[in-house]
């Protein structure tokens, strides 16, 4: 054979090995070894955490226990009781609201307590989720004290620590040490490397799909044993009969909608939609999105002392949603609570106002209240009467709509 028809065969095939490699090496994703859920995901059953654990891989789950200093999860028993008859490796997390350290051994003996409740085993990781305003808005060492001290009250019910919050929060907003720490950071594209290697856990996405599971689920690599440790699941996967019973034990007293997952109390409308003018007054964290249900995109956020005037309402299965008109012209959906459960705040039904309030909070600037509310700063600035250059101080009331 001609020695440069040879040389260029050679470089080809090199090429297309070297392709093949790298399209099958970026095209890994990191693990789903852990996968965390509240009531955003709605009612989970034994059947899909099993299929997670065996046609992903899926390692261990983590569930929300409660938020603040009064709000239970709906779901984290059956979640528990469902996860561990799936026989997976189940843990509990808490949505800190905390702003000092009186408030945060409150929150942990409130979660304790809850947890015990719930049924999450002695063992379990009980991690705090640090990521809300109360936190931002607090020094690096406050919220270092106010941590250990939420941890360190945990450890009480007999549950093992850690700290879930943001990449961008680690050791900027609270010191997270090595081996220690679940950080949550979103890469374009996740193959490849293990942002979080020193820490237990890395969550790298918040829409992972499964295939019995509707809507987007957060998933987690984990580093080391740290959440899969000292637990056995209370039956075998493959024990049909226990599984089937446990469910059936787990979620008795509740109807399930064979149509649409989701349980729903006794009574409880199934799928609705009325017309209805009224104001809501969240008193919680609530997500806007752009359709009626968890799956549909982030638009905006509402928090505890805002309002939104809604004019339409929504029961779709989980839960009961408003719609209402944004300041850019498109609608916002927002969740009134669960469907034949709890509600996220108040609602005043027929009561209409002029105006949609946002109460400012430290930290707070133009840019940002108007990017929450689909304005620009100068729109924003002057339906207030200000320019852009006005200060604007905590704790006064701007009309964002």
């Amino acid at each position: 054979m001609n020695k440069h028809k040879l040389k260029a065969l050679i470089l080809m095939v090199g090429a297309i090995f070297m392709a093949f490699f790298m399209v099958n090496v970026t095209s890994q994703a990191a693990r789903m070894d852990m996968v965390d859920v509240s009531n955003n995901n709605g009612y989970m059953s034994t059947a899909e955490y099993v299929s997670m654990r065996n046609e992903f891989g899926v390692k261990a789950v983590t569930v929300k226990i409660s938020e603040g200093g009064t709000y239970k999860d709906p779901y984290a028993a059956s979640n528990i009781a469902n996860v561990q008859a799936a026989g997976l490796y189940i843990n509990g997390y808490h949505f800190a609201r905390y702003a000092t350290k009186a408030q945060a051994i409150a929150e942990a003996d409130f979660a304790g307590r809850t947890a015990k409740a719930a049924g999450l085993p002695v063992g379990a990781v009980l991690a705090t989720d640090v990521e809300a305003e109360e936190q931002n808005n607090q020094s690096k060492a406050t919220n270092d004290r106010n941590n250990t001290a939420f941890m360190k009250e945990i450890q009480k019910f007999g549950y093992r620590t850690d700290i879930y919050t943001s990449g961008s929060w680690a050791n900027n907003k609270m010191t997270i040490k090595g081996k220690t720490g679940w950080i949550a950071a979103y890469p374009y594209s996740p193959a490849g490397k293990n942002w979080y290697s020193t820490n237990h856990a890395w969550q790298w996405s918040s829409t992972a799909k499964f295939r019995i599971s509707y809507g987007g689920f957060d998933v987690s690599q984990l580093n080391d044993n740290y959440y899969t440790a000292d637990q056995k699941s209370k039956v075998k996967a493959t024990n049909k009969a226990a599984v089937k019973q446990q469910n059936k034990t787990a979620n008795k007293g509740k109807v399930i909608n064979k149509t649409k997952r989701g349980p729903h109390l006794k009574n409880a409308v199934v799928n609705q939609t009325y017309a209805q003018q009224g104001i809501f007054y969240p008193n919680t964290t609530l997500n806007v999105r752009s359709g009626a249900g968890t799956a549909y995109r982030k638009v905006a956020t509402y928090y505890p002392g805002e309002s939104v005037q809604y004019n339409q309402v929504i029961i779709k299965s989980d839960y009961v949603w408003a719609r209402y008109l944004r300041s850019n012209g498109y609608y916002g959906y927002i969740a009134l609570g669960v469907n034949g459960g709890a509600n996220y705040g108040k609602r005043v039904v027929n009561q209409v106002s002029g105006h949609t309030y946002y109460t400012v909070k430290s930290g707070d600037s133009w840019w940002s209240i108007a990017q929450r509310n689909g304005l620009s700063m100068t729109t924003l600035a002057s339906q207030n009467g200000k320019t852009i250059y006005t200060t604007i101080y905590p704790g006064q009331r701007l009309v964002v709509r």
